[in-house]
């Protein structure tokens, strides 16, 4: 089973999963050696902090920077963390997806809402009209 598939089941919730299109890597390089090519891209899980590093060094920005502009924008990000749907996005338009951060958390029935019903994965996505969105989900069994 790969990284991507154990992050996506919730069984690496001390990870963080990077989603970066084409342009932010080198494909002769080692990032994308260590990750799962998809159609745009490819996704990474590292180590929370190799992660965030890694998402600094590629996208020029800091991770935990990031998902907070995004937090406040709600859009669809695909639970496999492949792409999304910008919300800024008309009917008549198509966006792309440039870059995802996500990372997941633990079930918590203390904290309530969907954190009662299981680990919970947080994404945040950059579109390629500049739009910062995020989304977060429930991971499922």
């Amino acid at each position: 089973m790969s990284k991507v598939t154990e992050y996506l089941k919730g069984e690496r919730l001390d990870d963080v999963a990077l989603f970066l299109t084409h342009e932010y890597l080198d494909s002769q390089g080692k990032l994308p050696n260590m990750g799962v090519e998809v159609e745009n891209g490819y996704i990474l899980v590292v180590p929370g902090d190799d992660g965030r590093r890694a998402f600094a060094a590629g996208t020029g920005m800091d991770a935990m920077e990031f998902a907070q502009t995004a937090m406040g924008n709600d859009g669809d990000i695909d639970d496999g963390l492949s792409g999304g749907v910008c919300p800024d996005a008309a009917a008549d338009e198509h966006h792309e997806t440039k870059f995802i951060f996500s990372f997941a958390e633990a079930q918590n029935e203390e904290v309530g809402g969907i954190y009662e019903e299981g680990d919970v994965i947080h994404a945040y996505a950059k579109c390629t009209c500049g739009t910062t969105y995020s989304d977060r989900w429930v991971v499922d069994e």
